[in-house]
């Protein structure tokens, strides 16, 4: 029942979020234009934020890092490569294989993991988290981004490719991060409380920028939502159980074994909404995989928790 709650307790202000988005393009207090406006915040100045944020939580001389960077690693390359067969094996367009490459790997491990870890296995998650988080976005903006321009283009221009994401603020931020625990630099507390108030509003820009999305486009038929509900459970159950599975026989600590896996029946991350609306892939199915894995998540992470202990 605590677990229960916590995930509700978790999940419930999200949707007041997007609700309130909706409510504000419907009534038309909000243009579409916010969309773009909000989003490109979110992905240069908020996640940028959260992610230096959780990574200088981080205390280098508490343990080593390495099993738990190695097995994630491999893991969200493999999420990633899975679209390509799968695709295949339905005949799915070339836009719908770049959905999947963000949609099987990149869950919400920032906006919602990092909280629901914190409520579940204490403060000492929260570095484990911040590890995580930054595995997961600096593989999704580098090998997930090739992925997606290999996927539309026979010869991707990797020199480019390269250049761009080197200036990412998203890649930058996971360095930066890193670099301030590795060589032990003390910021400042003014500074270290703006980048605070910055992570802090992120998650409630995104998803009134999602909430906006929606009141704006057709919410679709039953059989759109039923597809977003058959991705919802194979990103949030059926891929957990095998990493589960596969993880559960390499030794990796009881603390990173269960925040790894819970980390990966996270509901589909926004920063694979927000890449998308900025890059027309599947706007409107991503949003609504977003919205069905969210609700659904008030089951299946308490669900979760349970199993895992």
């Amino acid at each position: 029942m605590g677990a229960l709650l916590t995930a509700f307790n978790a999940v419930l202000p999200l949707f007041l979020v997007i609700f309130a988005g909706m409510l504000f393009s419907r009534t038309k207090t909000a243009s579409e234009i916010w969309v773009s406006v909000l989003n490109n915040y979110a992905l240069k100045v908020g996640l940028p934020a959260l992610v230096i944020a959780s990574l200088i939580k981080i205390d280098p001389a508490s343990g080593s890092y390495g099993k738990l960077i190695l097995i994630n690693s491999a893991w969200f390359i493999v999420c990633m490569l899975l679209a390509f067969p799968v695709a295949r094996l339905f005949k799915l367009n070339n836009n719908l294989r770049s959905a999947l490459i963000m949609v099987f790997s990149y869950g919400n491990v920032a906006y919602l993991g990092i909280p629901v870890l914190k409520n579940s296995y204490g403060e000492m998650a929260v570095p484990v988290a911040g590890i995580i988080s930054s595995i997961y976005i600096f593989w999704l903006l580098t090998l997930g981004m090739f992925l997606i321009e290999f996927n539309h283009v026979n010869r991707p221009n990797i020199g480019k490719l390269l250049l761009k994401q080197s200036r990412n603020p998203l890649i930058l931020s996971v360095f930066i991060g890193l670099s301030i625990v590795v060589f032990k630099i003390r910021l400042p507390g003014f500074i270290s409380e703006t980048i605070g108030l910055f992570a802090g509003s992120v998650t409630a820009v995104v998803l009134f920028s999602l909430g906006i999305f929606l009141g704006f486009h057709k919410t679709g038929g039953f059989k759109d939502w039923g597809i977003a509900l058959v991705w919802s459970v194979v990103i949030m159950v059926i891929l957990p159980a095998v990493f589960y599975f596969v993880a559960g026989k390499t030794n990796l600590d009881d603390l990173s074994l269960k925040a790894s896996v819970l980390e990966a029946a996270m509901p589909l991350g926004l920063t694979p909404y927000a890449i998308a609306s900025q890059n027309k892939i599947e706007t409107p199915l991503i949003a609504r995989i977003v919205v069905t894995s969210t609700l659904s998540s008030i089951i299946v992470i308490p669900l979760w928790i349970i199993i895992l202990g």
